[in-house]
């Protein structure tokens, strides 16, 4: 099984992560410069380990021609299999909106133009959809650029543009999808169609039931993937085999990834 989506340098133990519940690869998201670094570095010593380069919403403070040289220099390395994580975050009072756009729309076209997907944080307060309507505002004017909308947060509107938007959006569901009253994200993910879904844990954070509350790891996808499975009345096995195939395919990832190896 594929992790889409972790922080796999955040973790203790990155190597030991790898092999669990069955991981066949894992894409680490490298979302500042120290970061992007890690995630190739870990890359290039791991065969099952591929790695995103970019600036998350929250750091755009460090955002500067300096920056963008650095993460556009690692962008085209062969272990890069995607761009950001980039998009908009008005969860925090003190959010800069007009440096997330600049900073999002560089990754946009950093993304069309070596080929890669942008992958897409989106965070509101609650009861909020400013940074929502904001991601739509912006992917407008870039309708070809493969997107995945990270941590998807079952926000209709949201699902729609991004269903509009045709084979150019993917929709990543974490382990807050098990949680009880995620309800948004419960129906997104039973009507998605199924070649537009992908899985993954954002890990270390958003850990999955029954391990909410404690650090998430990487093999915890494997419970996503089963609370889906029983949400749209499918077999797990066939659920993975497809959610994987969506993920070489958006990541360019190879058809058999290789089985982790010891440290």
């Amino acid at each position: 099984m594929i992790d889409t989506h972790t922080h796999l340098d955040y973790l203790d133990d990155p190597a030991s992560a790898r092999g669990e519940l069955g991981l066949t690869a894992l894409v680490c998201i490298g979302a500042s410069p120290e970061h992007a670094r890690n995630a190739v570095a870990l890359a290039e010593q791991f065969p099952d380990v591929y790695a995103t380069v970019g600036l998350h919403p929250t750091d755009t403070d460090e955002d500067s021609p300096e920056t963008r040289a650095a993460i556009e220099a690692l962008a085209t390395h062969p272990r890069v299999v995607g761009i950001g994580e980039s998009g908009l975050d008005d969860y925090w009072d003190d959010t800069k909106r007009p440096a997330q756009v600049s900073a999002f729309e560089w990754q946009l076209e950093l993304a069309q133009r070596t080929g890669r997907p942008l992958v897409i944080h989106t965070r509101d307060k609650q009861n909020r959809q400013s940074a929502h309507h904001g991601v739509m505002d912006v992917l407008r004017a870039w309708p070809d650029v493969p997107v995945i909308l990270h941590c998807f947060s079952g926000h209709a509107g949201l699902l729609r543009f991004g269903l509009e938007r045709g084979e150019h959006t993917y929709f990543g569901f974490a382990g807050n999808t098990t949680y009880k009253n995620a309800r948004e994200i419960h129906e997104a993910a039973q009507m998605l169609p199924l070649p537009r879904m992908l899985l993954e844990t954002d890990a270390p954070f958003l850990a999955p039931v029954p391990h909410r509350g404690r650090p998430n790891r990487p093999g915890y996808v494997r419970h996503t993937l089963e609370f889906i499975a029983t949400l749209r009345h499918m077999d797990a096995a066939e659920l993975e085999r497809v959610t994987d195939n969506n993920a070489r395919r958006v990541y360019g990832l190879p058809d058999m990834p290789p089985a982790p190896t010891g440290a």
